[in-house]
């Protein structure tokens, strides 16, 4: 007897399948972009800004001791001060402006630099103020730096930083590796000579995209009697994560898309395809046999397909 309890609900499910197709892409962007700017909040400008509002705070501070001050309030030198929770004290327009932010209670519990932190980040370090600075400020050091180690002097200081982190014990592993994908991300030099192609693996028959990152080990390719290539095969849907391989050169085939579109095709699992590759296969039609493939724009037999040898 054919089950019917599922028939009515299944209009329900495209519909509600073909809804999250349509709100999960702009979703996971806009988590995306706040994730990377959480990330930069905790670990560039709070630190920047803590930093800013305890230096400040020190060059301005006015805080007045002494066991011959025993008044809530006292006028030194003509000007009214407040006592602390510590016993110390500060100028009343200070506390008043941190207890017309922060209320009585609040105030009233805070020590002297505790007064001063808080009237520094109300009076100084307003957020509309702060954060397009930061942001202004952050683009010229990271220009300044780029320009600085492009000269001797920068790479010559940069080499024996660099030199000194591959002498710490495990330091080295990690820097190494997130210096290796941060070069191939971000070095232009380095980019242009990066290649899209294809790769047999995990096993013969089965093609995944990888990117040419340089050539691999010399022994590996004695061995192979070819020349090996370094592959950086990223995974889905985070292509920031992966493995490298190396490949003999016989065994690549190469793809004529760009780099920004195999990273598409990773991220999306393979849904977006290159708009010129899709309209090649959908002109080229399906494979006039079966042991036929379609890579790179061009047909081949799986006996003249290049595979591990």
């Amino acid at each position: 007897m054919a089950d019917v309890s599922n028939g009515p609900s299944r209009p329900f499910r495209a519909a509600v399948l073909r809804g999250l197709g349509y709100f999960m892409p702009p979703l996971l962007t806009v988590v995306i972009f706040f994730w990377l700017a959480g990330t930069v909040q905790q670990y560039v400008l709070e630190p920047v800004h803590y930093l800013a509002e305890k230096s400040i705070a020190w060059s301005v501070r006015d805080v007045q001791w002494g066991d011959h001050l025993a008044k809530e309030h006292e006028i030194i030198e003509r000007r009214s001060y407040t006592r602390m929770s510590d016993d110390a004290y500060v100028p009343t327009d200070v506390y008043t402006t941190v207890r017309r932010y922060d209320g009585e209670d609040v105030a009233s519990r805070l020590t002297a630099n505790g007064v001063y932190e808080r009237y520094v980040a109300v009076t100084y370090l307003k957020p509309y103020v702060v954060i397009p600075v930061f942001l202004l400020v952050f683009i010229l050091v990271l220009y300044l730096l780029g320009k600085v180690m492009t000269g001797r002097l920068g790479n010559f200081l940069w080499s024996t930083f660099e030199r000194s982190i591959r002498r710490v014990p495990f330091v080295r592993n990690v820097y190494s590796s997130v210096k290796q994908v941060t070069d191939f991300v971000f070095n232009q030099r380095k980019f242009d000579y990066t290649r899209v192609v294809a790769i047999e693996y995990p096993t013969k028959n089965i093609w995944a995209l990888a990117f040419v990152t340089g050539e691999g080990l010399r022994d590996i390719s004695n061995v192979e009697g070819d020349t090996v290539l370094s592959c950086l095969v990223p995974t889905s849907p985070m292509p920031v994560t992966g493995f490298t391989c190396m490949v003999p050169r016989r065994d690549i085939v190469e793809l004529n898309i760009t780099v920004d579109q195999a990273l598409e095709y990773i991220i999306s699992c393979g849904v977006v395809v290159p708009p010129h590759r899709l309209s090649e296969m959908a002109g080229a039609g399906a494979p006039s046999k079966p042991g036929e493939r379609m890579l790179s724009g061009k047909t081949s037999s799986s006996d003249d397909a290049p595979g591990p040898q």
